[in-house]
């Protein structure tokens, strides 16, 4: 586990790291799942470089909020000029204050290839639970570990099987779709 998610995030970042894109496959499942914004608030959790809140606003309509503890991430994500874009700030979600963000609740909540990092998985859900609406939906995409040989050497980038017991438990509605090594979660109080 990461024992300062700021200090192995940040660097990463600084010197310009990508990582996977949202592909189409993944738009037309958020669009399934999420529907439209319709100007609700939607909370993107680790967003980096910003992708996945862009789409949420841009294209599906929400008034969209990005929280990185990476500095770096969050000035990536930022597109100077743009008039209309979602609103991104650095918060560690897991530790910091979440009165400090824009919205005291949210109708959907998105976290995308970070939920392995987590160090406190539980707490980790309780908070994405306590800022859900009522009818809203908490949108996990991850990696599984069994999805990868066990030479792999990124077979540790997914989650386990008490991870994803850990993560649908206490949910009234839980459906799994697949993608490659991805799995995505849309889970409802």
């Amino acid at each position: 586990m990461i024992a300062s998610p700021v200090a192995y995030w940040e660097p990463l970042w600084a010197v310009g790291r990508s990582y996977r894109q949202i592909t189409d496959t993944e738009e037309q499942l958020l669009a399934e799942h999420l529907g439209p914004g319709r100007g609700r608030p939607a909370l993107d959790v680790g967003s980096g470089d910003g992708s996945l809140a862009h789409h949420l606003h841009d294209r599906l309509g929400y008034r969209t909020t990005g929280v990185d503890c990476a500095p770096s991430a969050i000035a990536a994500s930022t597109h100077p000029g743009a008039c209309d874009q979602p609103r991104f700030q650095v918060m560690d979600f897991a530790t910091d204050d979440l009165s400090e963000l824009s919205d005291p609740a949210y109708a959907v909540i998105t976290c995308r290839l970070v939920f392995r990092f987590i160090t406190d998985k539980g707490a980790f859900l309780d908070r994405v639970r306590r800022l859900l609406v009522p009818g809203g939906i908490f949108w996990m995409v991850t990696e599984l570990a069994d999805r990868r040989a066990d030479d792999d050497p990124l077979k540790s980038l997914g989650i386990t099987a008490s991870d994803v017991e850990l993560l649908t438990s206490r949910w009234s509605t839980v459906t799994i779709v697949d993608l490659d090594q991805l799995a995505c979660f849309a889970l409802l109080p």
